[in-house]
């Protein structure tokens, strides 16, 4: 089959194969043939060695498509069925998902399936990007990672779900709790800072503020609920129009530390800094012990 593959680690180019092979689905697995799949910038940080993926590896971890081969023991799933990849997925058994009530906290099936190969290429193993490999025609997944939906679900809405929809959204909705009526700053205006968003909106904050370098994204974060956008710079001119003392409540979603820290500064004492963006293991941020003592952030 045909699939897009990271040869070696730090590689800025993926080189598209015709002789990949998937594995067979064991017990408790199923095959899916890839429809759609998103492109998120966790895959270039996977690529240049910002997060950690043994190599060769097919990238990609949003995507969505059709069963087609299920292995022993699979319930709930059959041929057929379409579904949404889950690069994350909950055990159901473990002390997050069950005790503490956190799924989205579990990494069981996460760290078993994000180092175990997913293909063969002349019999050598190739792995997926965090367990998954959405760049390829054919994927083999937990089936605790193929989530069904209905079959009139368009399959390049789905392959967002995976990821940068949930993310995002659920970061503002989920996470931080935004309340009605609060205010709202996005660091960051790709598809994960469009979708927290779109989640601050759907919560019913009243002042929604994108932030980004790009114009072309900044109109965009409009359509997704934004009531105002700026260019980083002008950011503490607008929140003192906007907010006086600071914003409710922020999301950052690209993951330097630069943002992370604007992120903190940019909220009230006692408002809430959510850090959404994947961020280098050897990049820090530095926070001195009064601020954090004294804002209450």
């Amino acid at each position: 089959m045909r699939a897009a593959v990271l040869l070696n680690t730090g590689d800025e180019k993926l080189e598209i194969v015709d002789d990949l092979e998937v594995l067979p689905p064991g017990p408790g697995e199923v095959t899916v043939k890839i429809e759609a799949t998103g492109v998120c910038h966790s895959d270039l940080h996977a690529m240049n060695g910002s997060l950690p993926q043994p190599a060769p590896f097919v990238p990609g971890h949003e995507g969505a498509g059709i069963i087609t081969e299920v292995g022993d023991g699979v319930t709930g799933l059959a041929v057929g069925d379409h579904v949404i990849v889950a690069w994350s997925p909950p055990c159901g058994k473990c002390n997050n998902c069950v005790e503490r009530k956190s799924p989205h906290l579990c990494v069981m099936i996460q760290f078993a399936i994000a180092g175990t190969p997913k293909f063969t290429r002349n019999g050598e193993p190739v792995f997926g990007m965090a367990g998954t490999g959405t760049f390829a025609e054919y994927l083999t997944l937990p089936q605790e990672a193929a989530i069904k939906i209905d079959d009139d679900i368009p399959f390049e809405i789905a392959s967002l779900i995976g990821c940068g929809v949930s993310t995002g959204v659920g970061a503002a909705i989920n996470t931080a709790k935004v309340k009605p009526g609060s205010s709202v700053v996005v660091f960051g205006c790709g598809g994960v800072g469009i979708s927290a968003i779109q989640g601050a909106h759907v919560a019913g904050a009243a002042i929604i503020v994108a932030v980004d370098l790009v114009d072309e994204k900044l109109e965009t974060a409009k359509t997704f609920g934004a009531t105002h956008a700026c260019k980083p710079d002008d950011l503490a001119a607008l929140q003192a129009e906007l907010t006086g003392d600071g914003f409710d409540y922020s999301f950052e979603a690209i993951g330097l530390p630069v943002t992370m820290r604007a992120a903190f500064d940019a909220v009230r004492r006692g408002g809430t800094a959510c850090i959404i963006g994947v961020g280098a293991m050897d990049k820090e941020v530095s926070f001195n012990g009064f601020e954090l003592f004294f804002s209450e952030k």
